[in-house]
Parts: structure tokens; sequence; C-alpha cells
């Protein structure tokens, strides 16, 4: 098995190494006649930009959120165990079950964070 691994791994080094290296730069008079048309079109993408990155703030906001309210988790507990007598219980049931959701709730706004940028809204917090 070991000399299957190191027969692979130097053929692999060897399609490496002798690759074909392939360069390719534009001559600067390219350059200095694109160069106009490539600001008129960053600053027309501008207000886009902006509003796609104040959009994925926002995300963020909700996944940080979302990771804060697993502390909810330990203090539910607590509240359950040493509270029960004076009337928590019910309420570290609450928490706890904020706690459990959480980490369900981050990861559904980690994987919406791309529609974010483009503007969705989804209305759970």
């Amino acid at each position: 098995m070991m000399k299957h691994l190191n027969i692979l791994f130097l053929v692999l080094a060897l399609t490496v190494a002798f690759m074909p290296q392939k360069a390719q730069a534009m001559d600067p008079v390219t350059i200095a006649i694109l160069a106009p048309i490539a600001i008129k079109a960053a600053e027309a993408a501008r207000p886009y930009v902006i509003r796609g990155m104040i959009n994925l703030g926002k995300g963020f906001v909700k996944i940080f959120k979302s990771a804060f309210g697993i502390v909810y988790l330990p203090y539910g507990l607590g509240k359950m165990m040493f509270g029960w007598p004076w009337g928590g219980f019910r309420s570290g049931v609450i928490y706890t079950m904020r706690g459990l959701i959480a980490p369900c709730k981050m990861i559904f706004h980690t994987i919406l964070l791309p529609l974010y940028t483009v503007g969705l809204q989804i209305n759970n917090s």
C-alpha cells in the first residue's frame, strides 16, 4: 500500500514539475486604453456594491446574534437545576430551548448569507 502511495506521489510531483507554464501579459497600451472604461464600470457598480456590503453586514449581525443565543443553554440548565424551588424551572426550560435552537438558527443564517448580500429579507431574528 505504501509503495503505491509513493508511486502516486512521484507521478503527481513529476506532472506538476513538468507542466508547461503559461504566462500572458497585457501590453501597457491596452491597459491604458481599458483603464477609463474600467473606472466608469466601477463607478456605475458602486451603489450596488455599497448596498451589498450593507446587507452583508446585516447578515453578519444576524449570525452573531444567533451565535450569542447559545449562551442561553447553560443559563437555562442552571436555572432549571438551581432555580426550581423558587419557580425558575419553567423559564429555565424556555431558556434551554432557546439555547438549543440558536445553533440551528446560526447555521441557517450562515447558509443564507450570500442571499442576504443581494437583498433577501427573512423575518425571523
